[in-house]
């Protein structure tokens, strides 16, 4: 089973820019090149940061873009995004407290979309409502599970980004814990870095944005990071007992090299190309 793993696509008006960069047009890109390459994956999912001021319009422009993708799509919100404006688009995505919560079977296991969104701070927060609503998924059920979020649930160890991640981690890993048997992999976004490692034992892994990216900066204490990297979006490939996870920099334009055979015997000091 082949899943896209989107993030932070942070759509403007038309025309709009950050960074230099137009979100929507990268978007663009991003689901041409999917769909060119990957057009036989089970689901895509974006967790987060769909809006980046969080307006109706946004949300507008991106329902109808996804009702014509011929991929079934399913969206987390992040920091950047407006509970109330999105509902307001994708009243169904909603739980039954109003959160941005749900549930989607596919074949390498049953996915859960949670909402990690706090009005007025970019850091996450996952409450006792969110808990609940999660504990119930997870004991209901025998999985395995894949789970969506946008904060990142564990410390990156560059410090401004730990101060805007999710403050609840340590119940939440604390649930994951609980139920860490069920829990294949989690995917999440928030930090515009690849990110990788695993809270209680399950795996977790990030990507860069369809837009704009980030760097590790592990000097700088205060700020955070911004860089012209390649746009990004995530192939993971599900088998009876792996998880193989790429990020795929759709918007490198740079020179493309091979590097010979795979084949052993192919690789001599005659015919390497260097």
């Amino acid at each position: 089973m082949k899943l896209l793993h989107l993030s932070d696509i942070h759509l403007t008006a038309p025309g709009s820019t950050i960074g230099g960069r137009d979100p929507r047009v990268n978007f663009e890109r991003a689901l041409a090149h999917a769909l060119e390459d990957h057009h036989d994956a089970e689901l895509m999912v974006i967790t987060g940061d769909l809006s980046d001021w969080g307006d109706l319009a946004d949300y507008q422009w991106l329902k109808q873009r996804i009702d014509e993708y011929p991929l079934p799509v399913r969206l987390c919100i992040g920091n950047h995004d407006r509970r109330a404006a999105f509902l307001n688009v994708f009243p169904d995505l909603a739980d039954d407290n109003g959160f941005v919560q749900g549930v989607h079977d596919t074949a390498a296991g049953r996915c859960l979309f949670l909402d990690t969104a706090h009005p007025e701070t970019h850091a996450g927060r996952y409450c006792e409502n969110r808990l609940g609503w999660l504990e119930a998924r997870l004991s209901e059920h025998d999985g395995p599970f894949l789970l969506f979020m946008h904060h990142n649930p564990m410390p990156v160890h560059l410090v401004p980004f730990d101060q805007i991640g999710l403050l609840d981690e340590a119940p939440f890993r604390h649930l994951i814990n609980r139920h860490r048997a069920k829990i294949r992999h989690v995917f999440f976004g928030h930090c515009h870095l690849p990110l990788a490692g695993s809270i209680a034992g399950v795996p977790v892994s990030s990507l860069r944005g369809t837009n704009h990216a980030s760097f590790p900066l592990f000097s700088e204490a205060k700020l955070l990071s911004a860089c012209d990297l390649p746009q990004s979006y995530g192939v993971a490939f599900f088998g009876e007992d792996y998880v193989t996870v790429h990020m795929v920099e759709y918007g490198y334009d740079g020179p493309i090299r091979t590097q010979g055979s795979p084949d052993y015997k192919a690789w001599d000091r005659e015919t390497m190309v260097r």
